[in-house]
């Protein structure tokens, strides 16, 4: 089991910055991917980037491109998000996840936090 803590969020106005951090325990070495996912009311949970934890790749969503950048802290067993440049339409809840291969559909991860609330006011 992979236990998931996320932290960060809050309200922010638009073209501001945020930090979300995911804490990471447990078996954590069955997990060499880990992402971040967002949903907003009424929508589908949606990719926002991820993260190999052993070669470092990234891999991100056309719409965050240039102003999220996902990071990790090996020796905290942390992941992080840094958002900036924020607009209203990133407002959602962002949810930390694990899994053994990076995918950009929720399906392919085996392990969730419980989300943290970003909203971006305009």
């Amino acid at each position: 089991q992979v236990q998931l803590v996320e932290s960060g969020g809050g309200l922010v106005q638009a073209g501001g910055s945020l930090r979300l951090s995911c804490a990471a325990s447990g078996r954590t070495f069955s997990s060499s991917a880990m992402g971040w996912f967002r949903q907003a009311p009424g929508k589908e949970r949606e990719f926002v980037t991820a993260l190999n934890w052993y070669d470092g790749n990234t891999y991100y969503a056309d719409s965050v491109k240039g102003r999220f950048t996902i990071s990790r802290d090996n020796a905290k067993n942390t992941v992080y998000l840094q958002m900036k440049s924020l607009k209203p339409e990133d407002t959602a809840v962002y949810y930390c996840a694990a899994g053994r291969w990076i995918f950009t559909t929720p399906g392919g991860y085996d392990y969730w936090g419980q989300g943290t609330q970003v909203t971006v006011s305009s």
